[in-house]
């Protein structure tokens, strides 16, 4: 593909972007739509209505409202409903793990997944999850993570995500799904939405209210709200708000994203949980969609609550309808049916706040005293897939002299603390938070106990000598004088560095969760300067949670090798090892940019706001990461999808096949009504406090404690208590959207041969311009991993959707196939697309 500058396109949307985006309003939309148990819902919302329909007040209630804070032993838990066994539901962290317990495993970053661009592996990963979850006793998994999506590299969450690009982000989102649901655990997706940066996610002490980010209609469809249209698609049961404001409205009482994108657009089905004290309203939220406040305290422990009793004061006198209260309940109760929780739930058998085997059942209030753990051993034989999945995350960004894959070297010197333990355990900090040693996760609530951590030194050398290779290796990054003397000399020199990030309420180095810049930490710039300035084959390893800027080493005549290994989990020696020598032939392809200077991405974290709330304007629209790069002529260090292989591949013979699966046709028609399940005893007395009832402090309960409000005004937005049929929306009438987005328009066709010597695997991409001058050069549409022995050929085959080459047009609300000329390329990264053709 030729390419050239559209900057003059780009700064002009830019300013059109920024004009519109200051001081944004989200429009209202109201009443919240009831659940109606279609896309495949059905058996699991009859099972529900038959629940729920038993339920008193007080229990449904319960079902919607966290106990708070260390109230109970998971991270979240609901009320319990004894009359009918049901225990409540434990949600737990976190998308890599099982969070604050042992026996678990910690597996690959959502970002080391992706860059494997495999759909089996993306499925088998949450699959094991999802397992390790449920033999907890988990009900719901908080994961997986497509917000962040990426817009700034310095994000500090990003790599609990997949990737910048809405569709990888996609794929891997409703694969990681469909493997943790299909191990009978409810999927929770988040953040929802425009939660791309740490700073100023919530109130501080220089800001009185969170960020709005401010997103205009447009970017919110083709790029942020893409991903979870393909969550919900995949049935997701749950979806977690996010902290941050969406033009400036929070966003667990957002009525537009929740209400009229999420669950009327996308016709979601299952229950939004606030996240943690995201919460801000009580009536106005529920209004707004949210179906479950977390942790259900107000704020930490303060054992106040928005819902609990006060959502049971407001249907008690009139404010919040029956049927408003039952759709929360229903789609609760509706996911935990569809996961089959009824057959696979264990009781918990762990405790998030304490790893000992006794303590309280209830630690904010030191009470209960009993086994609190039981260390139930839940690894299985995880370890393998870790391990190959660490393995085939690692993208080979350069590799000249045949530099690699090792082979018996005589002699081997391993350099920087990035390669070697950190002396007080992989688990010496809390959540992570802390970088010392080799980094295999960042910090945060996003992250798991390690049951242990191979690192990269123990794994070399191990191999050495097996191999009989001499072996050094050095652990401080600024003893240059071991440095020298264990390089000098040596066959190859390995030299590591890392950077590290994660979520806001731990700060490391001065990090506080987004990255402060671009750089490695701990001085290794200077110390990978050095050893390539003795070494004559030295190889570069870098552990990131995103890109690094390497412009500077990355074309030394003594730097041979370059390899990005992520977040690679328990595993990473083991796995990085395998494919330095050759056991696995690299096939990652990078799921970000790698931009030769910070200012080449355009976008940043606001790490000083200038106004309270602080205004995230993406003015940018659409153009992050690759998109921006392509339109800006901007030349990168490494480009998105781009990744070596230890063979080589060719691609030929592309042919375009137009399919007629006729016209595009909007959604129309009208709802039903809002259904009510069961009766409401509308006497206060019923919902008071049993007598004699022990309350446990600082626990959240559903009973009135103190008389109900009347005769309050009735201020409420119009529409927000009708349940009267509703008009569909055309965009709208099924799991994620219009059906018909799904249809065929064409299939594309392509042979990609192995032209090397050794067995591989390659990650055809398949990418389409949609020809207007406001859109993307090139946009990712599809991929495959096609496993190919020397000389052999394969094809690759793709179904170009009638959502692929859609744009979203906000004047109809429906997506429009434009009239510009559409090209499909067909190749092995976004700038490397040696087969193109018309889509006529």
């Amino acid at each position: 593909m030729l390419w050239s500058s559209s900057i003059a396109v780009v700064a002009a949307l830019a300013g059109s972007a920024s004009a519109q985006l200051n001081d944004a309003f989200s429009t209202p939309s109201y009443p919240s739509p009831w659940m109606r148990g279609g896309n495949g819902w059905a058996d699991a919302y009859t099972r529900a209505q038959q629940f729920v329909s038993q339920l008193t007040l007080l229990e449904k209630v319960n079902l919607t409202t966290g106990v708070g804070w260390e109230g109970e032993s998971c991270v979240g838990n609901t009320g319990s409903i004894p009359r009918l066994n049901f225990p409540g539901l434990c949600l737990q962290d976190s998308p890599l793990g099982v969070r604050d317990t042992d026996f678990n495993s910690a597996f690959p970053s959502g970002m080391n997944a992706a860059a494997t661009w495999s759909t089996r592996l993306f499925k088998s990963r949450g699959n094991a999850m999802g397992s390790e979850h449920r033999d907890k006793g988990v009900d719901v998994q908080l994961g997986p993570v497509a917000g962040p999506l990426g817009r700034a590299p310095e994000g500090g969450r990003n790599w609990e995500g997949f990737s910048p690009d809405p569709v990888l982000t996609g794929v891997a989102m409703g694969e990681t799904i469909k493997g943790i649901q299909d191990a009978g655990v409810i999927a929770c997706g988040k953040h929802y939405i425009g939660n791309e940066q740490e700073h100023n996610r919530e109130s501080t002490d220089t800001v009185n209210f969170a960020y709005s980010a401010n997103i205009d209609d447009v970017t919110m469809h083709e790029l942020y709200l893409w991903p979870f249209a393909d969550a919900v698609r995949a049935g997701v049961g749950a979806i977690m708000c996010s902290y941050n404001q969406v033009n400036n409205s929070y966003a667990s009482q957002n009525s537009y994203t929740l209400n009229y994108l999420l669950k009327n657009e996308l016709d979601f089905q299952g229950f939004v949980t606030s996240d943690w004290w995201a919460q801000h309203t009580g009536v106005a939220s529920a209004f707004a969609g949210l179906d479950m406040t977390m942790a259900g305290d107000q704020n930490l422990a303060s054992g106040n609550t928005w819902w609990g009793s006060n959502l049971t004061a407001a249907v008690l006198n009139g404010t919040i309808p029956q049927w408003r209260l039952d759709d929360m309940a229903v789609r609760i109760m509706s996911a935990y049916y569809k996961v089959g929780r009824d057959t696979t739930k264990v009781p918990v058998n762990f405790n998030s706040w304490s790893l000992e085997t006794f303590g309280y059942q209830h630690p904010e209030a030191n009470e209960e005293y009993t086994q609190i753990n039981q260390h139930v051993n839940v690894q299985d034989d995880h370890a393998a897939l870790i391990r190959e999945i660490g393995g085939a995350s690692t993208v080979l960004l350069k590799n000249t002299n045949n530099a690699l894959p090792l082979n018996k070297p005589k002699s081997i010197a391993v350099i920087g603390e990035d390669a070697h333990d950190n002396p007080g355990g992989p688990n010496a900090c809390s959540d992570r938070g802390c970088n010392t040693g080799t980094l295999a996760m960042g910090w945060g609530s996003g992250t798991a106990n390690f049951p242990y951590l191979i690192s990269p030194n123990t794994a070399l050398k191990a191999q050495a000598a097996s191999d009989k290779s001499k072996y050094a290796n050095v652990s401080n990054n600024y003893d240059f004088d071991a440095v020298t003397a264990a390089v000098t000399g040596a066959d190859v020199a390995i030299v590591f560095g890392n950077a590290d990030s994660g979520e806001d309420y731990i700060t490391v180095g001065g990090n506080e969760g987004d990255r402060n810049n671009l750089t490695l930490w701990n001085g290794a710039d200077a110390l990978v300067a050095h050893v390539a300035s003795i070494n004559p084959n030295t190889i570069v390893v870098l552990h990131t949670t995103g890109p690094v800027i390497v412009e500077a080493f990355k074309n030394h005549p003594n730097i041979t090798a370059i390899l990005w290994a992520g977040l690679p989990g328990q595993e990473s020696g083991n796995a990085l090892t395998d494919v330095l020598y050759g056991k696995v032939n690299p096939q990652a392809k990078s799921v970000f940019t790698w931009g030769k200077q910070r200012e080449d991405w355009s976008v940043d974290v606001i790490y000083t706001p200038t106004s309270d709330p602080p205004q995230l304007n993406f003015n940018e629209g659409v153009f992050i990461d690759y998109r921006h790069f392509d339109a800006a002529g901007i030349e990168p260090s490494y480009e998105f999808g781009f990744g070596l292989s230890y063979t080589n591949f060719s691609y030929s013979n592309l042919v375009i096949q137009k399919q007629n699966p006729g016209p595009y046709q909007p959604t129309t028609g009208m709802t039903s009504a809002a259904p009510t399940y069961g009766t409401i005893d509308f006497n206060v007395a019923d919902n008071e406090f049993p007598p004699g009832w022990h309350a446990v402090k600082d626990y959240v309960y559903p009973y009135i404690d103190g008389p109900v409000p009347t005769g309050l005004p009735q201020n409420w937005p119009k529409g927000a208590q009708d349940g009267s049929p509703q008009p569909k929306l055309p965009a709208g009438g099924s799991g994620g959207g219009n059906r018909q987005l799904w249809d065929t328009m064409y299939v594309v066709s392509a042979t990609v041969t192995n032209t090397g010597g050794v067995k591989g695997t390659e990650i055809p991409q398949l990418y389409i311009s949609l020809g207007a001058p406001t859109d993307p050069k090139i946009v990712l549409r599809g991929f495959d991993d096609l496993i190919l022995s020397p000389g052999e050929s394969q094809t690759f085959t793709y179904d170009i959707t009638r959502r692929d080459i859609s744009n979203w047009d906000s004047a109809s609300q429906n997506w429009v196939v434009s009239t510009y000329p559409k090209t499909v390329h067909v190749g092995s990264s976004s700038r490397n697309l040696p087969l193109s053709g018309a889509l006529s």
